[in-house]
């Protein structure tokens, strides 16, 4: 049931059926009126270069491009842009199913309003289905001088009911106490749970994890949701799927996953990441 779909997402979430994903996570674009793309970088050995290497060895770094999946994020009307996905969203959400949206402080206080609204959608409960606001932190990049630095994303979390979800907590995996000498070896050995605040890197521009994609978010953040919200062989949807994170980490918690994407490189990102060739909605194995 794991499938990548290559398509525009608005027009493929009409096709998908009604109540058919226990969870959503979605990390639309966030409308910063800029290209987003992130450059490709290379070392090349040069005594006069700008680094150390093994052996004392010089090098010098190098742009070598921009790295696939970048797209232009800028909307006349983004709040337009959004409203019919999130109804769709809305629609195909389980009676007990959850709704991720991940977005960035300048526009998370509209989209609130937004999903508040979508939520009352076919007599729904609208505010009430707001269970919180997560706010990733991290603490990368450069330090803006004439204001306090952003560095934070803002996700929230709406379920289709207000009091009946799926929140497994005991699932979550868990954080170290900032002072464990206080709270005895048994409490420090095992941690404790997370708060609405989740201290989390930012992917690696070096590390393993990495795959180019602009935009790409952390596999920690994406399977803590996956294993608190949902359940095992639960479907869960991503519809601005870029680099696959939210099927991959659906994957490695045993449920099932479907991703969309219009961007040909985002798709051939995820094609590799997950060992899954990608569909096109407009051929035969499209789903009814």
């Amino acid at each position: 049931m794991n499938r990548i779909l290559l398509g525009e997402n608005l027009a493929v979430l009409r096709t998908l059926p009604g109540t058919s994903a226990e969870l959503i996570y979605i990390d639309p674009p966030f409308n910063t009126g800029r290209r987003q793309a992130r450059p490709q970088l290379k070392t090349v050995r040069d005594q006069a270069g700008d680094r150390t290497g093994f052996g004392g060895a010089r090098y010098r770094t190098e742009r070598s491009g921009l790295s696939l999946g970048g797209y232009r994020d800028t909307f006349d009307d983004y709040l337009a842009f959004l409203r019919p996905r999130l109804a769709e969203a809305h629609r195909i959400l389980t009676p007990h199913g959850s709704l991720f949206f991940h977005i960035d402080p300048r526009e998370v206080h509209y989209c609130k309003v937004l999903l508040d609204e979508v939520f009352a959608l076919d007599g729904g409960a609208g505010r009430a289905c707001f269970q919180n606001e997560i706010i990733w932190a991290y603490d990368y990049g450069a330090r803006a001088t004439r204001r306090w630095p952003a560095k934070h994303d803002n996700i929230l979390w709406y379920t289709r009911s207000p009091e009946h979800y799926t929140f497994n907590l005991d699932a979550s995996d868990r954080i170290p106490y900032m002072a464990p000498g206080l709270v005895g070896a048994d409490k420090a050995a095992r941690g404790k749970t997370p708060t609405d605040v989740w201290w989390h890197t930012i992917v690696s521009p070096t590390g393993k994890e990495k795959t180019g994609y602009p935009t790409q978010k952390p596999l920690g953040i994406l399977e803590r949701i996956v294993r608190v919200h949902s359940n095992p062989g639960d479907r869960v949807l991503d519809f601005f799927a870029g680099s696959g994170t939210t099927g991959l980490a659906a994957a490695r918690n045993h449920r099932q996953f479907l991703l969309i994407d219009e961007n040909p490189d985002a798709v051939a990102i995820m094609e590799k990441r997950l060992n899954l060739p990608a569909e096109r909605p407009d051929r035969p194995n499209a789903p009814e």
